[in-house]
């Protein structure tokens, strides 16, 4: 796979110097996506590096300096700390990395989203349009809970694109956005929401052994009726059958603000005896997709596995280990693009799909103007990678 992208990337010129800010909520996955920059472009062949056009193209390293000191009273300012004039920029925040802190009238305070949003503001005010091109890789996208509004409620999501829009980005690429329609609030500017379906169907080729790959022995399932595109998806590049769970609600009340769900009521054919995939965008507190694994379990499916692009886990991962040691599920993957604390990634149940491998190639591949449209359809490396797994090879 490197060969073929290093090909195509050397026919084009870059956009601008290569310049990389990965905020503190970032760290980890930023220093792993400038490794293999670093690399690609260290061993790439091309006549013109040393050309006006290519100037600063190989470098030790892409990431820039950059910081958010904070004052006293908990207020802060963005600082970059060397040239950006010129440059193609890509930021890259993690608004959910709630192990940052900082000093608030000599307490200690916690980083929520929306301090981490606001860094990303003022990392890019520091910028002071001087950067030719701006690029957000924001993996999960801020607010995109409150992706809609019903009655008097504020629509978060749309004002953050907006905001960050009028502020002179010209591209925003996230993962697996909960809605994608709210780029609808942005129709002028690049907006790109990038599904990890081959990263999970990799991590779980490569940690279980013995999987029989055909609608016969597996089963995709939706959690629920919004995520079936998700589901849908995966089924057609495995050839595998399909079910959905949809939430009954009670109408008549509100407790916490919503209807209480009655029941999850199952769509789909005869799960038992069969492996389970169960896909969704992201495991908050993990209640409903337990109540998925459980309601499948009473159906007789066999081993059941659970792929989520964001693994929150916000009530921590007592409930997983129960899950697991009772049998229930058998495997969770999700990615590093949200922060994940020491103790998920010693989990026995618990797979990590890193994802540093392919934004690298998705950063690479814009520097140079050239098309990503082949890297946001993983089907050709799926039914690769499947096949290498049946005939043995992993």
């Amino acid at each position: 796979m490197a060969n073929r992208e290093e090909k195509r990337n050397l026919e084009t010129i870059p956009v601008g110097s290569l310049g990389i800010i990965a905020l503190e909520s970032c760290k980890p996955i930023g220093e792993k996506i400038d490794q293999y920059l670093v690399k690609w472009r260290t061993e790439r062949e091309n006549e013109h590096k040393d050309s006006l056009a290519f100037s600063g193209y190989q470098r030790p390293s892409y990431l820039m300096n950059a910081k958010v000191p904070r004052f006293g009273s908990g207020e802060a300012k963005g600082m970059i700390m060397e040239s950006a004039r010129g440059f193609d920029l890509y930021l890259l925040v993690d608004v959910c990395n709630y192990s940052l802190t900082y000093r608030l009238c000599g307490h200690e305070n916690r980083m929520s989203p929306d301090d981490h949003y606001q860094d990303l503001k003022r990392v890019i005010s520091a910028v002071g349009g001087k950067a030719r091109r701006i690029t957000v890789i924001m993996p999960f996208l801020y607010e995109s809970r409150q992706h809609k509004r019903t009655s008097r409620e504020s629509l978060d999501c749309a004002l953050a694109l907006q905001e960050l829009v009028r502020m002179g980005v010209d591209n925003i690429i996230t993962f697996d956005a909960h809605d994608p329609r709210v780029q609808n609030a942005i129709p002028l500017h690049g907006f790109e929401t990038v599904r990890p379906a081959y990263q999970f169907i990799k991590g779980l080729l490569r940690n279980v052994k013995g999987l029989q790959l055909d609608s016969s022995h597996m089963m995709v399932i939706s959690p629920d009726e919004g995520g079936m595109s998700r589901a849908i998806y995966i089924a057609n590049v495995l050839g595998l059958d399909m079910g959905m769970f949809y939430k009954r609600r009670d109408y008549t009340k509100i407790v916490n603000g919503r209807n209480p769900i009655v029941a999850h009521e199952f769509l789909g054919s005869s799960v038992e005896g069969k492996d389970m995939i169960i896909i969704d965008d992201m495991i908050s507190s993990g209640d409903s997709v337990l109540e998925v694994a459980r309601e499948l379990k009473k159906r007789k499916a066999a081993k059941i596995f659970v792929f989520s692009t964001f693994g929150l886990f916000t009530n921590g991962l007592d409930k997983f280990d129960a899950a697991y040691r009772d049998g229930t599920i058998t495997r969770v993957l999700t990615t590093n693009l949200v922060y994940q604390t020491p103790d998920l990634l010693q989990r026995e149940w618990y797979i990590n799909c890193d994802m540093s491998k392919y934004i690298a190639y998705i950063i690479d591949t814009l520097n140079h103007d050239s098309s990503i449209s082949d890297l946001l359809n993983p089907n050709e490396r799926i039914q690769n990678i499947v096949a290498r797994y049946k005939n043995g090879e992993l």
